[in-house]
């Protein structure tokens, strides 16, 4: 089944919360408590032992290819964050988010993966480029949420493309705070390839 679920385009852009979640046969993390349907979809990672690099479903078969990789830091900007498990979701190509049911009936966002860091905090995502709604002013994203070890999960701002046609409109301070998170994007290979460090937020920045 596939499901239009257009990202409103307010002020700066950023910060839907929504949490469409889940995939079959899932481990929990740390022993969550929460009920399966409703817990954050960081934890429904279907691998018994997640590692520092994974694949969007469909990567084999969409076209425009991409390669996002970096290292996570902690909130200092120099220490590699170890053990943190980093979870994207994006749309398709053509702006749509696939929406399917697990076994249990959980709804969850197709195109969707999890890596985990080792000690030198990186981390590589293979995917594709997200389309976005040409009736609504968007920017193409892929969103991100992030476990921190013995910490609740949170949403990072998304990953944006420093090629979208939109980022002249937005205003200097909405442009400024779309540069933290934006890839750029080099084409080699046929490949698109973009590197991007995470600095990870410090305990008093989550709670602004």
């Amino acid at each position: 089944m596939k499901t239009k679920m257009p990202l409103i385009f307010l002020a700066c852009f950023i910060s839907m919360s929504y949490t469409l979640l889940a995939q079959d046969s899932a481990s929990a993390l740390e022993d969550n408590a929460i009920d399966y349907k409703k817990r954050s979809a960081v934890y429904d990672y279907s691998e018994r032992q997640l590692n520092n690099t994974d694949t969007i479903p469909d990567f084999d078969s969409k076209p425009d290819k991409l390669k996002i990789s970096g290292t996570i830091y902690q909130s200092d900007g120099k220490t590699p964050a170890s053990d943190v498990i980093l979870y994207v979701f994006q749309p398709d190509e053509d702006g749509n988010y696939e929406l399917k049911r697990d076994a249990q009936r959980k709804r969850y966002i197709h195109h969707r993966a999890w890596i985990k860091t080792d000690a030198d905090g990186k981390y590589t995502f293979y995917t594709f480029m997200p389309g976005k709604f040409i009736r609504i002013k968007e920017l193409k994203q892929i969103r991100r949420m992030v476990k921190e070890p013995s910490k609740p999960e949170y949403e990072l701002d998304p990953f944006f493309f420093n090629d979208d046609p939109l980022i002249p409109d937005l205003t200097l301070a909405c442009r400024a705070k779309a540069v933290k998170s934006m890839l750029r994007l080099e084409l080699t290979d046929g490949m698109y390839i973009a590197n991007k460090d995470i600095i990870l937020p410090s305990a008093n920045d989550l709670i602004k």
